[in-house]
């Protein structure tokens, strides 16, 4: 198995964690019209901003990033620093890094081995506009308005582990996407004293560094997702933004069986997790996936649902292919199953 895929849900209760570009005094959410309703949703770059602010406040170093291209009506770009071998979100959450010079010298690319969709609200829902005034100490009071609402989101992810850690160098075969140059890949893993090694990596030659650190970090990333933090408008729509359900299975391929488990009922009726959905999707993909499929499911989160999933899953959770807990137990412990190596075969590809 090399593939971590699930389902990620995020409660939103009267809140805004994502602001869509404003017009004149008014600052929307991110929305979109699905069948002619509204969704709302948090982008996955959003998504992924919280993880990475999360790993920050927890201690892991973060790329430092560059801006360029600051004269008016020239391209702007900004880049991290392009370094996966010392930075761990430059490994888990790619790059690009352009410079001006010719295409075959310009562009460093890695495409990110932690995938995540958009978290789109589960059903239609009618944003509110909060109308307010600033009128503290001045004397023409300022108006403006937002928009929040309350909803469940939903996203798939998916993590390839063998990919953290490994870098494919640029050759005659082409594949640039995941690729560092090889001058610039030796000798960063050199200076930190790594021990990274050179491996025929799904046709190319890479880089991995050791098993250590890469346990470490796919560790650091569930962790930082368990404890998540971020979103806008936190002042005057503070929300709790950890998980209120996480459901994830190791796959042999990077197929994602979790889809149509975790969604929204087809009438418009909220959330929908089920069990005989999931029963059909793990025997479909016999021998593609390994036990147990973690479901964490924070207590009060939407008790009937969680019954009806109950009831149906039944006998997936007697015989514990299934295993249900708190999401954040459920992370932590996987982390720490991780790091402790019992997870190991994970970080290669299936033998074929």
């Amino acid at each position: 198995m090399s593939y971590l895929a699930g389902k990620i849900v995020l409660a939103v209760e009267a809140g805004a964690p994502n602001n869509a570009k404003g017009e004149s005094t008014t600052t929307p959410v991110k929305s979109a019209r699905i069948r002619g309703r509204i969704h709302p949703y948090v982008s996955a770059q959003a998504f992924r901003r919280w993880v990475r602010d999360t790993m920050t406040a927890a201690g892991s170093v973060p790329s430092t990033v560059e801006r360029v291209g600051k004269t008016q009506g020239k391209a702007q770009k900004a880049t991290t620093a392009a370094d996966p071998v010392r930075y761990t979100d430059d490994d888990l959450f790619g790059y690009m890094r352009a410079t001006a010079k010719s295409k075959e010298e310009a562009t460093t690319l890695r495409d990110s081995p932690f995938m995540v969709g958009t978290f789109m609200s589960v059903e239609p829902v009618r944003v509110t506009e909060d109308f307010g005034v600033m009128s503290r100490g001045i004397d023409e009071p300022v108006l403006h308005s937002h928009q929040f609402y309350t909803a469940d989101l939903a996203a798939p992810f998916l993590l390839d582990l063998p990919r953290v850690g490994t870098f494919t160098l640029p050759g005659d075969n082409g594949g640039k996407a995941n690729y560092l140059k090889e001058e610039d890949a030796l000798k960063a893993a050199a200076a930190i004293g790594a021990g990274a090694t050179m491996i025929p990596f799904r046709g190319h030659q890479a880089l991995r560094l050791p098993l250590e650190i890469r346990r470490d970090r796919v560790a650091v990333l569930l962790e930082a997702i368990a404890e998540l933090a971020g979103g806008a408008k936190k002042a005057l729509h503070y929300g709790d933004r950890t998980p209120a359900l996480v459901a994830l299975v190791s796959m042999a391929g990077g197929v994602n069986p979790l889809g149509f488990v975790v969604t929204g009922e087809e009438d418009g009726g909220g959330l929908s997790v089920r069990g005989d959905v999931l029963a059909q999707e793990l025997a479909a993909w016999e021998g593609q996936w390994e036990a147990p499929v973690r479901l964490g499911w924070r207590p009060g989160f939407r008790d009937r649902v969680r019954k009806e999933f109950e009831n149906q899953a039944a006998p997936l959770i007697d015989e514990k292919k299934v295993r249900m807990e708190h999401p954040r137990s459920l992370l932590q412990g996987l982390a720490e199953e991780i790091r402790a190596g019992r997870h190991d075969h994970w970080f290669d590809d299936p033998q074929r």
